[in-house]
């Protein structure tokens, strides 16, 4: 499924459920699917392989190639209240791919994003929902949390 996403040049953010609690709870609270791959595309969930449905999906897309902001994010509550830290709301950084866009800016793994060009950011979802709109080269400047300090960061996709 990866390497399909990434022939088509499509951004994707990947969630293990076995080892993440909260990934596996949000994609059967999502989806009713207990199995993997499950795919989301624009709201249309896709269960296993399925090269056509996929196909058909991305096809419906616009600006067929999105850039990749290059990180693995969850909803912040979750992964706080797992751990039982007081709960924080944002995107919760789980990885940071080499040379994307997510480490130029300098984000780190267990950096929560609160905002992003001036929108506020409370889960996972506001964050994809923004960079979704945008195109490759487009600025982003972001707000997050790293520990108890805040920074802000200025980059391109």
């Amino acid at each position: 499924m990866k390497e399909f996403l990434s022939q088509k040049g499509v951004g994707f953010t990947e969630h293990d459920v076995s080892q993440d609690r909260a990934a596996a709870e949000e994609m059967v609270s999502r989806t009713g699917q207990r199995g993997v791959p499950v795919t989301i595309i624009d709201g249309e969930t896709i269960i296993g392989f399925d090269r056509a449905r996929l196909e058909q999906a991305l096809s419906k897309r616009p600006g067929e190639s999105r850039p990749s902001f290059g990180a693995a994010i969850a909803d912040a509550s979750k992964i706080t209240a797992g751990q039982g830290a007081v709960v924080a709301f944002g995107a919760y950084v789980g990885k940071v791919r080499a040379g994307s866009a997510a480490q130029r800016v300098g984000l780190a793994v267990g950096d929560i994003v609160v905002e992003i060009n001036m929108q506020r950011v409370a889960n996972a979802s506001d964050l994809e929902r923004v960079l979704s709109r945008l195109n490759r080269g487009s600025r982003i400047s972001l707000v997050f949390h790293r520990g108890s300090k805040t920074f802000t960061a200025e980059g391109t996709l």
